[in-house]
């Protein structure tokens, strides 16, 4: 939307809200990040463009750890919403589609799948929009993003931007240029050969899921911090694949610690950040990568997941600054 020109707002859970975003400001579109916690809050809230991409165990402790509960949160999103605006949903995500199969929804369905013909979906080779008249269809290397999650989360983002009134050159233009908000997938550094990736923001399961699967190279998984009721049946055959090591960084590791035990060889732990990463180090090799998706909340040992990312990144740095100083 910035591409386009268009006066743009982002807002949210994302850092300032949308109130202080009006109060400061005019702008002509506004693009929000709204938390379950914050949709608890809404009254008459009503987006024009609403999207849903997921609904997985999270935040259980603040629902009576129901599912049901979380998901009525979830969809406080279309509530107020009109045959005039646009719901946009992953129809491959089990409880959102039966979620909508028991409801009554009011504004225009767009259904988003990387599995069957949608509305929006992957083919196996490109992303099909038939939307707005339009037969678009992009590549993902026409993209500066990777991973079956960052096909759900262009399809949505173009879905999106196309009904706001967004031209598909701009929307070409923008997806080339595009650069991944810190704390997500975020390649820190290479020190000796091992890459150093920031996910701090994936504070769930669900979360760790889509960063596992972006990588084919052997990994040292760094995960913990405060489980908030986390099942981590859904990425046990990932981590016997794929981890080699895991470095848990929290106060309470034992949930973390018991799931893993028989199927990752090396698992240690520290509160301290600048021992975790030196942990990690010390179990990768040359190809591999260290990965930080803690799966869990922050708030234990830091002031939130950004925190704990600048925390990480910042040691990272000092860690290849040492060494090539050593190296001098």
């Amino acid at each position: 939307m910035k591409t386009s020109g268009i006066n743009v707002a982002l807002a949210g859970n994302v850092g300032e809200s949308m109130a202080r975003k009006v109060a400061k400001g005019k702008f002509d579109w506004y693009v929000l990040e709204v938390s379950s916690f914050q949709l608890d809050g809404t009254i008459k809230f009503r987006p024009d463009i609403a999207v849903l991409l997921n609904i997985t165990p999270d935040h259980l402790d603040r629902y009576e750890y129901s599912m049901q509960n979380y998901t009525n949160s979830k969809f406080a999103i279309i509530k107020n919403m009109g045959s005039k605006d646009h719901f946009i949903y992953f129809s491959d995500d089990q409880v959102i589609k039966n979620e909508i199969d028991g409801k009554r929804i009011s504004p225009n369905q767009i259904s988003i799948s990387l599995t069957k013909p949608s509305t929006v979906h992957y083919n196996g080779s490109q992303m099909v929009f038939d939307l707005m008249d339009s037969d678009l269809r992009i590549s993902q290397s026409d993209t500066t993003l990777k991973g079956a999650h960052n096909l759900i989360n262009t399809m949505a983002a173009v879905s999106s931007a196309m009904l706001s009134g967004v031209s598909i050159s701009k929307i070409r233009e923008g997806l080339k240029t595009f650069k991944n908000a810190p704390h997500r997938l975020e390649s820190v550094a290479v020190i000796n050969g091992v890459e150093f990736v920031n996910d701090s923001k994936a504070t769930n399961v669900d979360s760790v899921v889509y960063a596992l699967g972006s990588f084919s190279q052997p990994l040292i998984w760094i995960a913990g911090g405060i489980d908030k009721g986390n099942d981590y049946k859904q990425i046990e055959s990932q981590v016997s694949e794929k981890v080699k090591a895991l470095v848990c960084l929290g106060k309470d590791n034992s949930k973390l610690k018991k799931a893993f035990e028989h199927r990752v060889d090396v698992i240690r732990e520290s509160q301290n950040i600048r021992e975790v990463i030196r942990l990690a180090i010390s179990y990768a090799q040359k190809g591999d990568v260290v990965l930080l998706s803690p799966a869990c909340a922050s708030f234990d040992l830091f002031k939130n997941y950004e925190d704990r990312g600048n925390q990480f990144r910042e040691e990272v740095l000092n860690l290849k600054k040492e060494l090539e100083n050593q190296s001098i």
